[in-house]
């Protein structure tokens, strides 16, 4: 199949799990913390999903597409009301979010965006390993992937157990031992017959698809003490250079499957919330200015929409840079004040109890980031 420009940015949503301690024998000794990772591809715009009223700024920039009846945090910031969920766990210190924030990336192009957003390099499609995979390497961790093929951000230099839902049902067990049986033992075929004769049986069937689904399959396997403690989300679509919208439209479409994945989250996971980060990840934000379709073109600056109990509280945390024109990117993007990977080498930290000076090194080549633990993480 070609990979056309539409499939890239719009593809249907997936999810991996990783990390069960039942396979990893550093994990039995730690807390189980889990960390959530949800990437929105196509470039979420975080003045749609969380706009600044400070000002008139964003008003004139958008007369057709601004969200007038949005949700209220604080005097400055509003909520999308699509994004009810999420609401709720503000009400409960259980959500924040994280503005005027990208990865150091200035390209505006979808391939190389999305590759940088799961390597966490600077460099595009230099890196075969993701920022996840290798913290996951750092923290000594170990797991298993629900995946086909495994997703850059899981990679990472070892050899990561991967397991996809076949449609079709597996031999049974014996039959399977006869299979290991063929192989010489050491071999790597042997071993990942060994892999999977270890997978439980409701391991070996088909999961479906759909948002709520998908969200409904996480939250049991990430609530059991056992279960995995990482999962990542994909949802498609953010790519709206039309017919973007207000509180109705494209993006409020998006945004309303990315609050029901968290909705499915939250009450499936029961308790274990309380021992979770989620977070958002995009490869950028959207121009200040509606274009002539009604839509935002590619731009700079965006979000990260941040959910769970190790929150720290509620809170908008930005330096926030402004809307004049003076103080936009290139005049027409929202500024960057942070860089995103400091959140997520910060997050790593927290669930995996490491060193963030560690994780930056291992995870982000040495990057000069800032370690935000204390400031939006309580663990």
């Amino acid at each position: 199949m070609n990979i056309t420009r539409r499939h890239f940015i719009g593809a249907t949503s997936a999810l991996y799990l990783l990390g069960s301690p039942l396979w990893d024998v550093r994990a039995q000794a730690l807390e189980k913390r889990n960390l959530i990772i949800i990437l929105l591809r196509g470039g979420m715009d975080g003045l749609t999903a969380v706009p600044y009223v400070g000002d008139s700024s964003l008003n004139r920039a958008r007369p057709n597409i601004m969200v007038n009846s949005a949700l209220k945090l604080n005097s400055d910031f509003r909520l999308h009301p699509s994004l009810k969920s999420i609401y709720e766990l503000w009400k409960e210190d259980k959500a924040s979010i994280i503005h005027a924030t990208s990865l150091p990336y200035i390209g505006r192009s979808h391939f190389e965006g999305q590759d940088l957003m799961e390597s966490g390099g600077l460099s595009p499609f230099v890196n075969s390993t993701g920022w996840l995979g290798r913290g996951i390497d750092s923290a000594g961790l170990d797991g298993l992937a629900l995946s086909l093929p495994m997703p850059l951000l899981l990679r990472g230099n070892g050899n990561p157990n991967n397991f996809y839902p076949t449609k079709f049902p597996l031999p049974n067990q014996r039959e399977l031992d006869d299979i290991s049986a063929t192989y010489s033992s050491g071999s790597l075929l042997f071993n990942t017959m060994k892999r999977i004769t270890a997978r439980p049986i409701s391991m070996r069937k088909e999961y479906s698809r759909k948002n709520r689904d998908l969200a409904r399959i996480a939250a049991k396997e990430l609530a059991k003490y056992n279960g995995p403690r990482i999962a990542v989300f994909e949802v498609g679509g953010f790519d709206t250079h039309a017919a973007q919208g207000a509180e109705d439209g494209i993006h409020a479409d998006k945004l309303s499957l990315l609050d029901e994945v968290i909705f499915e989250l939250k009450n499936g996971m029961g308790k274990t919330f309380n021992k979770t980060i989620l977070l958002t990840l995009t490869e950028f934000g959207r121009k200040i200015e509606q274009n002539g379709g009604y839509g935002t073109e590619h731009g700079y600056g965006s979000a990260i929409i941040a959910a769970g109990g190790l929150l720290k509280k509620s809170q908008v945390y930005t330096d926030w840079p402004g809307l004049k024109k003076k103080e936009l990117f290139e005049g027409r993007d929202l500024n960057v004040t942070l860089d995103a990977r400091s959140v997520y080498c910060s997050a790593m930290a927290a669930c995996f109890n490491i060193d963030f000076d560690k994780l930056r090194r291992d995870a982000f080549f040495g990057a000069k980031l800032k370690d935000v633990t204390d400031d939006l993480f309580s663990v």
